[in-house]
């Protein structure tokens, strides 16, 4: 297994709130704002493959027709601005890219079509659900470039993670040292849980295991 791949699977281990713990801890910022899943059941983790969306033009250009270049494993990651006019993913995508194994679409903008993904299991992250076409009035204008996702920066590559309370990205420059932190940080949880059941008070279990420390922010 490859380093890639064996932080991927890192990462699909670990809850978004520890990653995003571990982030706060660290000064980085990659936590997708407003950016939620359609089901509170879906999961994913892998690299993203970002696309970039403007306005259509005339005549307009391509909304979806990229889908059968995305690697399987990766995440895709809309970037529509936040739009929620319009979509720019449906029930054709999400049955082709389940298909294809792609991990889950991550959409700064608005989705249809939920019925389907949720049919499928196949995980969708975006701002809300909607039944209006984005044809003829977004289009794609840049694939695997920088975008900007729930105020967040996301390069192609990076490790997308997603569960039940949203998405965070972990820059790759970062990835090892947000991992081994969140790691850190579920194991402080999961002894304070033990040490409460047992008896003792929370504000002791939490001053032994050092779970603010973990959490706070180091001065620079």
């Amino acid at each position: 297994m490859s380093n890639d791949d064996h932080n991927v699977q890192r990462a699909s281990q670990l809850d978004t709130a520890s990653l995003s713990d571990a982030m706060d801890k660290l000064g980085i910022h990659g936590q997708c704002y407003r950016i939620k899943p359609r089901s509170t059941d879906f999961r994913m983790a892998g690299r993203a493959y970002t696309l970039l969306y403007g306005p259509a033009g005339k005549p307009a250009g391509t909304v979806g027709d990229f889908i059968d270049d995305v690697p399987p494993g990766s995440v895709l990651v809309l970037d529509n601005g936040g739009r929620d006019n319009a979509t720019v993913w449906g029930d054709i995508l999400t049955e082709v890219a389940h298909r294809r194994g792609i991990a889950g679409t991550v959409i700064d903008g608005i989705c249809r079509d939920v019925a389907c993904c949720l049919e499928l299991g196949y995980p969708i992250y975006s701002r809300d659900h909607w039944m209006r076409t984005g044809k003829d009035r977004v289009q794609v204008e840049a694939t695997n470039v920088p975008v900007n996702i729930g105020d967040a920066r996301v390069q192609p590559g990076d490790l997308m993670r997603g569960d039940a309370d949203g998405v965070v990205v972990l820059p790759r420059e970062h990835e090892a040292a947000i991992l081994d932190l969140a790691d850190e940080i579920e194991a402080a949880e999961d002894q304070i849980r033990e040490a409460v059941r047992g008896g003792m008070r929370l504000d002791e279990a939490r001053a032994k295991f050092r779970y603010h420390q973990l959490q706070t922010r180091e001065a620079e």
